[in-house]
């Protein structure tokens, strides 16, 4: 499971990425680039919540699995 959140983390960086370079600064709101600003903080967000995870599933670890 560990190494499926990572691989998960690794997609969202790529997209992150990549809709990064779709962004046009002096439009940000306009056509394309609306989707891209969406699409940059949806995968920021994923990024931020697969971190949790792991931080969270890690606590479970070392304190005993209830």
């Amino acid at each position: 499971m560990r190494y499926f959140i990572f691989i998960l983390i690794a997609i969202a960086t790529g997209l992150l990425i990549f809709n990064s370079s779709k962004l046009d600064v002096d439009h940000i709101l306009i056509g394309d680039s609306k989707i891209a600003l969406i699409s940059i903080i949806a995968c920021a967000c994923i990024i931020v919540l697969l971190g949790i995870l792991l931080t969270s599933r890690a606590i479970q670890k070392k304190s005993g699995k209830r």
